[in-house]
């Protein structure tokens, strides 16, 4: 075999993995931010949880029993969808790309270091103010927030509501002008456009999202605050104000909001799929494509949530437009299924927890299109069969995304490998008890069965029963996470640079990587996804030489060791 140095420089020191003091203090460092925007984001990912298992337990009956009041009942799903979305999956998704697109692309930092930090210290304060609304007044219109609901309760938390989605949207903004330039700017040489990981694609695709999208929620929220304190009547029809400006302005950034929740769990899922099948990514630049496809086209499907509110001649227009988004994920789908077919593949956590993505997003995107088709959106709006579907596509897809992520990425931030057991379990417990939480939803709802009240007709009671046991089943198994992870931090097994043997630039650095990731500009391989090649054997073996290979097997915890023979990769 050919020897090939490896291209990031000479064999870096020892790293660490940061502390929990570093959690909790400025840095410019993109790694430690990123996981200061992981280990938030996760923090509230729990809170938002047990949220959701107290309106189960609400449920379970249907009288109100939990609750005092109806009123507590609203604040109650209202922070835990705004938590789940704003302050969970954006956040956590913020947290992945911070950490992994300076090193995917062989840059040393993010592109304004100062101004990314900047975008992290908006969130704590920004979830700070929602949670203490909850115990000043409560916000109970909903995630959604329409006036007059929202401009009608006199109390001091659905203000505080409308400010804590301000900070997080500035946020969010300076987030994603810092990735665009960043991946424009920053890669070195021979990093071209079609040599990008397509997790930075999908980080590019989410970036342009963010900073055409969010002004207009930014724009929304200043209207309701005028509108509560200010004494203005934007929403107020009684004054020539209008109900359903609000309806189209938080929709055209919410919809588009749901691709920003969701194409960075797209692009993880290209990573893990491909490396942990050791084939080739089927359609790379089509994949790619299909995720500005996305960015472009969300734009124009907004007034499908609004089917029973909107002019007649519009609907169609809409309805239409809402199926043809459905073609570049599809791209997505067949692009997945032919890197897939024929591979090695390894069942790994990070690989079920990405099948699993794969057959619970079709499911969401299959209810999607019935929701599309104008009649049949008339049948079922405001009841179940939305929450099911909308459940299908955020957790069905972004969480089991992000689970996937952190099995597949844990070793690269810790240099500790997580416990395959338990993830096994972890995805076993996630995947029934999401399945048997989600789906018989969609019976309740065609069976008429609305959503958000407490108070329901009998007849429904036996689902609902069926329907919280399985949420109490998905609520334990995130503990199984949170103690695989801390047992990991400190015992699991040493993961060495390239546990996965991955062609992407991350994992050519020392893992934790070092504080300016790598010696010298990187010079990227061919192909990030050219596995069962002699030349992707080569490069794989140098950095083994490099850095050096623990004598473990990703079944067992640690590194996979393989011949340097092209059907060996």
């Amino acid at each position: 075999m050919a020897t090939i140095s490896v291209p990031i420089g000479q064999r870096q020191p020892k790293t660490r993995m940061p502390a929990l003091a570093d959690m909790l203090r400025w840095t410019v460092d993109h790694k430690i931010i990123g996981m200061q925007y992981m280990v938030a984001a996760f923090v509230f990912f729990l809170i938002g949880g047990t949220l959701a298992l107290m309106i189960r337990w609400e449920l379970m009956t249907p009288t109100l029993d939990v609750m005092q009041d109806g009123t507590a009942y609203n604040s109650l799903f209202s922070i835990h969808g705004t938590v789940m979305l704003f302050l969970w999956i954006v956040p956590m998704f913020a947290g992945f790309g911070n950490y992994l697109v300076p090193l995917q692309l062989g840059a040393k930092d993010m592109a304004f270091p100062w101004l990314n930090a900047f975008a992290f210290w908006l969130i704590p304060p920004a979830g700070i103010f929602m949670l203490m609304g909850y115990f000043m007044g409560q916000a109970e219109a909903g995630w959604t927030s329409y006036p007059p609901l929202s401009t009608l309760f006199g109390n001091d938390g659905q203000t505080m509501w409308a400010m804590s989605l301000h900070l997080l949207g500035i946020s969010s903004i300076l987030g994603a002008i810092n990735f665009i330039v960043t991946i424009l700017n920053m890669r070195p040489e021979g990093m071209t456009l079609w040599k990008m990981p397509l997790f930075c694609w999908a980080t590019l695709a989410t970036s342009i999202i963010v900073v055409m999208a969010t002004p207009f929620l930014a724009g929304a929220l200043t209207l309701l605050l005028l509108d509560r304190v200010g004494g203005t009547s934007f929403f107020n029809p009684a004054n020539g104000g209008d109900v359903l400006l609000w309806q189209n302005i938080f929709w055209f950034y919410s919809h588009p909001a749901v691709y920003i929740m969701v194409l960075p769990g797209m692009g993880m899922l290209s990573e893990v799929l491909s490396i942990h099948s050791r084939k080739p990514i089927f359609g790379y630049r089509m994949i790619a494509l299909s995720s500005m496809a996305i960015a472009l086209i969300g734009f124009t499907v907004w007034a499908h949530h609004m089917f029973t509110s909107l002019q007649p001649e519009l609907r169609i227009p809409f309805m239409i437009s809402t199926m043809i988004i459905a073609v570049p994920t599809g791209i997505k789908m067949f692009g997945w299924l032919g890197t897939l077919w024929g591979g090695k593949i390894r069942f790994t956590s990070a690989m079920l927890f990405s099948l699993g993505f794969l057959s619970m997003f079709v499911i969401g995107g299959i209810t999607g299109v019935m929701l599309a088709n104008v009649p049949f959106d008339y049948q079922v709006h405001d009841t179940y069969f939305v929450v099911s579907h909308f459940h299908f596509v955020m957790f069905g897809g972004s969480v089991f995304a992000i689970y996937s992520g952190i099995y597949h990425w844990f070793p690269k931030m810790t240099g500790r490998m997580l416990d395959e057991r338990m993830g096994k379990l972890h995805f076993a417990l996630t995947y029934f008890g999401f399945f048997f939480t989600f789906f018989p939803m969609h019976m309740v709802g065609m069976l008429g069965m609305p959503r958000r009240v407490a108070v329901y007709d009998p007849q429904f009671q036996s689902w609902n029963v069926l329907i919280s046991l399985a949420a109490f089943v998905l609520g334990f198994s995130t503990l199984i996470l949170v103690y695989n992870i801390m047992v990991s931090l400190s015992r699991g097994r040493v993961a060495g640079a390239n546990p996965w043997r991955a062609l992407t630039l991350e994992w050519a650095t020392s893992s934790p990587p070092p504080a300016w990731n790598f010696d010298e500009d990187p010079v990227p391989f061919e192909d990030p996804y050219g596995y069962g090649t002699q030349a992707a054997t080569d490069y794989l073996n140098a950095i083994d030489r490099t850095f050096g290979v623990p004598d473990e097997t990703p079944e067992r915890g640690g590194a996979l060791r393989v011949a340097s023979a092209p059907s060996g990769d």
